[in-house]
């Protein structure tokens, strides 16, 4: 008899142990916490949080910005010499991971429960936006496996084709699931709620995918431009842009946030040469007259430090208030863009229309975008060094769509390399002898945490170095 008192005395005590935890994790419940996450509060904060990363310093103004030229440093000049630091290139990847990959896929699988097929969509429009910004800037990604940690530790990386396509495909259907009666959202900070521009804007994502693979995969590209078009008013109308409207302080402009406590960037050189050629208006709009002068200065990329201090912060220009201001919006689609594209599309086939008159538009709805009139646009055109060449579209479209995206560096990082214009010179003293970056290199965390996974992609993309080469950068 005693051998079986003991298992019993055992279970007792086992049933009050678990009985006590039961209360004590009643007791020790925080009544204002919730215990399920509000998609509206989702939706809000992996906006903000993915575009802040997008027009930050990490991202952009430590990196694209000064490798496209928009800018320059005039101090601390590391990142406009190509010496990348591990914080930032950590800092873009976590982040565009932890807060935009992960929230919105959570996103999606409570539009699901909740039975809303418009916050999924939503969700699946904005991670389908994050994961071209990633692969655009480091290749081969994990995609399939990511934002399933419970599942994938240590994700497998996917080649730069599958993530275009896979893309293409996802934002294709959160287009066709999105109802514009009813299932309304909230928190969207973006858009307002107004599911059509959502549809528009996934629309206008499928068709930049499109073009950015036009020269590895033709047919697939006008597959999609075939699909957009028969679907009728799909597409922005005029003067809509996709952007986040900044407010005050602690929402404020992350590039307005950092004006704060530092100084450190000027508009470079090259892009004010380029607008003082062509006479562009946009120049003022671009760049501060500095205080101590009356002309606008840009500074050369890639000066030493000793070199650009010498400059003088009061002699030299800074750019715009329409990008540093506290409250100056984030544009991640315009209207102008997507004239861009079907401008080129139209030249190289893949659409119908005239590339020409498509390309005028354009002009004139970057123009329309900082306020300045048709009337001045039209002027513009008619300038040799800006009339639309059809022998050299790249030219033509390359250089003009450049200075129409000045601000949005990550998009116009990846369509400088995939078109090839404008025809950039390196950094002054650039640290790749000579080159200029066409990409960014892994984070080290993944060589530390995810090795087999990142050395698989490295053997197969090349090594993992600012100048190779990424899939779509065919020329």
């Amino acid at each position: 008899m005693k051998k079986l008192l003991i298992p019993c005395y055992m279970l007792f005590a086992i049933i009050l142990l678990a009985s006590c935890r039961k209360e004590l994790e009643r007791i020790n419940k925080n009544p204002n916490e919730p215990t399920t996450v509000q998609p509206d509060y989702l939706l809000s904060n992996g906006i903000k949080a993915n575009v802040d990363t997008y027009w930050g310093p990490d991202a952009a103004m430590d990196g694209s910005l000064l490798y496209i030229q928009y800018w320059a440093k005039i101090q601390y000049t590391d990142a406009d010499r190509y010496i990348a630091g591990a914080t930032g290139t950590q800092n873009v990847w976590s982040n565009f991971y932890a807060q935009g990959i992960e929230d919105f896929t959570t996103l999606a699988q409570l539009g699901d429960s909740l039975h809303n097929p418009n916050y999924k969509a939503a969700a699946v429009i904005m991670r389908s936006w994050i994961f071209q910004q990633l692969t655009d800037l480091y290749g081969d990604i994990p995609y399939k496996q990511a934002g399933k940690i419970e599942q994938y530790l240590t994700p497998v990386y996917d080649s730069q084709k599958d993530v275009y396509t896979g893309l293409l495909a996802e934002l294709k259907d959160a287009a066709a699931t999105i109802t514009t009666t009813g299932n309304a959202i909230n928190g969207d900070i973006l858009l307002g709620g107004n599911m059509n521009t959502w549809k528009q804007f996934a629309n206008g994502l499928r068709l930049r995918i499109a073009l950015r693979i036009a020269d590895r995969d033709f047919n697939t590209a006008k597959a999609v431009f075939d699909e957009v078009a028969a679907g009728g008013n799909v597409l922005l109308p005029q003067g809509v842009d996709v952007k986040l409207i900044y407010q005050a302080s602690p929402n404020q402009n992350p590039v307005g946030r950092n004006r704060e406590t530092r100084n450190d960037y000027r508009i470079s050189k090259t892009i004010v040469d380029k607008l003082k050629a062509l006479n562009d208006p946009r120049l003022p709009i671009y760049a501060t007259v500095p205080k101590d002068t009356n002309v606008i200065i840009g500074v050369t990329n890639g000066l030493p430090s000793d070199s650009a201090a010498r400059l003088g912060f009061s002699k030299t220009s800074d750019a715009g208030a329409v990008f540093t201001a506290t409250m100056a919006p984030a544009v991640l689609f315009s209207y102008a863009e997507q004239l861009f594209i079907l401008a080129e599309a139209a030249q190289r086939g893949l659409t119908n229309g005239n590339a020409a008159d498509l390309y005028n538009q354009a002009v004139t709805a970057s123009f329309a975008q900082y306020g300045l009139s048709s009337t001045t646009a039209a002027a513009y055109l008619q300038q040799p060094g800006v009339a639309y060449d059809a022998t050299n579209f790249k030219k033509s479209i390359g250089e003009q769509k450049w200075l129409a995206l000045f601000g949005e560096g990550l998009e116009a990082f990846a369509e400088w390399r995939r078109l090839d214009y404008p025809q950039l010179k390196a950094a002054y003293t650039g640290a790749l002898n000579g080159s200029m970056p066409l990409r960014f290199k892994y984070p080290s965390s993944e060589q530390a945490l995810n090795g087999i996974n990142y050395k698989a992609a490295v053997a197969r993309q090349g090594a993992d170095l600012l100048t190779t080469k990424l899939w779509f950068d065919m020329y």
